[in-house]
C-alpha cells in the first residue's frame, strides 16, 4: 500500500483550488490524480457534484478515495474529452492539471526516472506502452536525438551530446540508466553534472512519453468542454510547458500570436487570470523541494 502524501505531495494545492473557483453541484476534472491530493481538496470544497480524475499510471489507483462523487479513470488525459463524453459529460466546470512526473515515478527506481538509480532505462509513465527510453537512446539518428536534447533539454552542447551517445551504442546498446550516464560522462560539465543529466533525463522523458503534445490536446480538449466562466488551471515544470499554456491562455493558439474578428475583437477561448504565473512560497519549497520550479496559470473560459 502506498501511502498518498508519500506517492505525491501536491504542489500548490490551496493557490490552485482557490484559482478554480468551485462552485456547488459543479463538475470538475482532475487530469492528474498521482497521489490524489488535489483531488481530495476539490472534493471538500465541493457540495454535491463530482470530480472525474485521470490517471495513466496504474500505482495511482492505489490512492483512489473513498466518495461516490469522484470517479477514477485509467487513461491518458489527452482523452479527456472523449472519455467524458462516454460518460454523458459534455461540459465542466473546472480543470486542474498537475503536470510533469510524481514523486512516487523518480523514487521507483525501476521506473527509470531518476539519475539516482541504476535501473532499467524505462521511463514510461504507462507501464502498458511498448516502447521505452532505452529503444530511443539506441534507434534515433543523431540529428533527431540533438533536435530531441536541444528542444526538450535545451542542452547547449547537444550536437556533441548526440554524437556521443552515437559512437557509444555501437559498442555496446545502452540498456540502463548508469550505462547512459557513463557513455555521455566525456561531455558532461562537471560543475554542473547534476543539472545536465536532470536535462537530458526529462529530454527522454518528454519525447517517449509525448508530453508536449499529449499538453496541447489537453488545452485543446479544454476549449471544447469548459463551460463559461469555467475554470482551467495548469501548473507546470519546465519553460517549453509554461510557455505552450502561457500562448494558449493568452491567444488560442501555441505560438502566442493574437487573432483578431473583423471588429477587432481578440478571438481567444479564454481570459487570463493571472498575468504572471503563480509560484510556490519559499516554506513549500522547503518542505517540498520538487515544487521549486512550478509555475501555475489559471484562466477563465469567456
Amino acid at each position: 500500500m502506498i501511502v498518498a502524501e508519500m506517492y505525491h505531495k501536491a504542489v500548490l494545492l490551496k493557490e490552485s483550488i482557490e484559482g478554480l473557483n468551485i462552485i456547488d453541484g459543479g463538475t470538475y476534472v482532475d487530469a492528474t490524480f498521482g497521489g490524489g491530493g488535489h483531488t481530495k481538496a476539490i472534493l471538500e470544497k465541493l457540495k454535491g457534484g463530482r470530480v472525474i480524475a485521470f490517471d495513466q499510471d496504474k500505482d495511482a489507483f492505489e490512492n483512489n478515495i473513498a466518495d461516490k462523487r469522484l470517479e477514477l479513470v485509467y487513461s491518458n488525459f489527452r482523452f479527456m474529452q472523449e472519455q467524458l463524453a462516454e460518460k454523458g459529460i459534455t461540459q465542466v466546470d473546472g480543470i486542474l492539471a498537475d503536470l510533469g512526473i510524481s514523486s512516487h515515478q523518480i523514487d521507483t527506481p525501476e521506473r527509470g526516472f531518476s539519475t539516482r538509480f541504476d535501473a532499467p532505462l524505462d521511463m514510461r509513465m504507462d507501464n502498458n506502452g511498448t516502447r521505452t527510453a532505452a529503444d530511443i537512446i539506441n534507434t534515433y539518428s543523431v540529428a533527431k536525438l540533438q533536435s530531441m536534447f536541444s528542444l526538450y533539454g535545451e542542452i547547449i552542447n547537444s550536437a556533441n551530446l548526440a554524437r556521443v551517445i552515437e559512437k557509444a551504442r555501437a559498442v555496446k546498446h545502452i540498456r540502463t540508466t548508469g550505462e547512459l550516464i557513463d557513455a555521455i560522462k566525456m561531455c558532461t560539465p562537471p560543475q554542473t553534472a547534476n543539472r545536465y543529466m536532470a536535462q537530458v533525463f526529462q529530454s527522454l522523458r518528454i519525447e517517449l512519453n509525448e508530453e508536449v503534445e499529449v499538453l496541447k490536446d489537453l488545452l485543446r480538449a479544454s476549449e471544447s468542454v469548459m463551460k463559461k466562466g469555467g475554470r482551467l488551471v495548469v501548473i507546470s515544470y519546465h519553460s517549453l510547458e509554461d510557455r505552450l499554456v502561457k500562448n494558449y491562455m493568452r491567444s488560442g493558439n501555441f505560438e502566442g500570436v493574437p487573432q483578431k474578428n473583423m471588429y477587432g475583437h481578440d478571438l481567444r477561448p479564454f481570459e487570463p487570470i493571472t498575468k504572471k504565473p503563480v509560484i510556490p512560497a519559499d516554506d513549500e519549497i522547503v518542505s517540498n523541494n520538487r515544487a521549486r520550479s512550478a509555475k501555475m496559470r489559471i484562466a477563465e473560459k469567456i
